[in-house]
């Protein structure tokens, strides 16, 4: 990199957890950072789901690097034992962090493209020499060009949910059925979704923590005097194995346990049913307007009144394109990154922290990082996030030893298959796995996932 492109910034896509821990290491290591976030405040993705409590505590939900960038300010981190939820997360950190940030968060800002200026993926002149180029749009609808010494995507996969096809597809009649179909978490405070919900028979679709939670939110409305008639329908794309549920009173994250011990107790109790091996193909209308669920092996499904997906999230690489991507042809995860966090293979115990190594490109100087940069992987910590992006900060800085350093400590998971999501809010696919249902079914407050790290 020649000396005009070293003066240049860091550019990070999204002001998210992982995005804006990025620009707090790079100014640790004495590099500029411009961070560019679509929504109008820090966290937007993130304030979407803000009635969902996460599982993971405020001591395992604040970057290091972020709290030093704070402390000058007079700002003070929350109860490191207690759980916050999404809401708390933006508002009590996040949106604190931004700010002092300042000038180096734009708002309103959507990254279009990302490029090398003068070169289509195709050149290979040169190429390295060149700047990024990225493509802005405001939110008023002006269009710019920006130029950076390296790019950082942090945009995570909130926006681009996973559709109900077992194919990954949507499934026939999905789109037009779409006025029934919800793609995340209800929020049952909210007076307007709880009427929608309230008495009615809900399909819930998936077999991770989003899953689990909207099962105990529907369970605890039906027990509620407003919520009479409430029922869920649980549809699972495999069997219910004995990880289906979680560790339970073996995961180190004791809410996330907790959270599968509520949906189990959801099924017992009466207030969802179960129905495994079930692949969408098709979503028909009654002649009542109920939605009828039709699996890829003709099996009819009773009507229900809606529909939650929750069959996780996957990146839109679409606006990096004209870069060349080393992604692994399943997860769209970087190829080094992908066997370690593959839930087709992973079970117990946790995913080997990892930096700059696992999530290089052939691109130089890009990375995807936080959700974004597990693809369709559903296993991912915040904490996570926050070691890879200290680990690029170190690369960027040339301080090649700490960049190889790994310093942090993972909580076992307690789950195996990749059964549920850590600190995310969708679930994947239902895998098979190796861990034991915990003997004691003993039920304390759930706890829901956060995410878009």
């Amino acid at each position: 990199m020649n000396a005009t492109n070293e003066a240049l910034p860091v550019l990070v896509i999204g002001a998210g957890p992982a995005g804006l821990a990025a620009a707090a290491h790079l100014i640790e290591r004495g590099l500029e950072p411009l961070v560019l976030e679509t929504g109008p405040a820090a966290a937007d993705a993130v304030r979407q789901w803000s009635h969902v409590r996460l599982f993971s505590t405020w001591s395992e939900l604040i970057d290091p690097a972020a709290e030093k960038i704070l402390a000058p300010t007079g700002w003070t981190a929350p109860n490191g034992a207690t759980y916050p939820s999404g809401g708390d997360w933006a508002e009590l950190y996040l949106q604190p962090l931004a700010d002092v940030l300042g000038d180096r968060v734009r708002y309103g800002a959507t990254v279009t493209g990302v490029s090398r200026a003068g070169r289509d993926r195709v050149v290979d002149a040169d190429r390295e020499a060149q700047p990024f180029t990225v493509r802005v749009v405001g939110a008023d609808g002006s269009e710019e060009r920006l130029l950076a010494r390296a790019v950082i995507d942090a945009s995570g996969t909130w926006s681009t949910p996973s559709p109900i096809g077992g194919d990954g597809l949507p499934a026939l009649g999905e789109q037009a059925a779409s006025d029934r179909i919800s793609y995340r978490i209800p929020d049952l405070k909210d007076p307007a979704v709880r009427a929608r919900y309230a008495g009615r028979r809900t399909a819930v679709i998936g077999s991770g923590a989003s899953a689990f939670t909207a099962l105990a939110y529907l369970a605890d409305l039906a027990k509620a005097a407003d919520g009479s008639g409430t029922h869920a329908v649980w549809i699972l794309r495999r069997g219910i194995s004995g990880s289906t549920f979680g560790g339970g009173s073996a995961d180190q994250l004791p809410a996330r346990g907790a959270l599968g011990l509520a949906a189990k107790a959801a099924v017992d109790d009466g207030h969802a049913d179960a129905v495994t091996g079930f692949r969408t193909d098709a979503v028909e209308r009654d002649t009542d307007g109920r939605l009828v669920l039709v699996a890829e092996d003709g099996r009819r499904l009773d009507p229900v009144d809606e529909v939650i997906v929750l069959t996780g999230l996957r990146p839109d690489l679409s606006f990096v394109n004209e870069l060349r991507l080393g992604l692994d042809e399943r997860l769209q995860a970087p190829i080094a990154l992908a066997p370690l966090i593959d839930p087709n293979q992973h079970s117990c115990g946790t995913v080997y922290p990892h930096g700059v190594n696992e999530l290089s490109h052939p691109e130089k100087d890009l990375y995807l990082v936080g959700m974004k940069s597990y693809g369709r992987a559903p296993t991912f910590l915040a904490m996570t996030g926050y070691e890879q992006v200290r680990s690029i900060a170190a690369h960027l800085a040339g301080d090649h030893d700490a960049a190889q350093r790994v310093e942090l400590t993972l909580p076992e998971t307690g789950v195996c298959g990749g059964a549920g999501l850590f600190d995310q809010p969708a679930a994947a696919e239902d895998t098979g796995g190796c861990c034991a249902a915990p003997a004691t079914l003993t039920i304390g407050a759930p706890a829901a996932t956060s995410g878009g790290c």
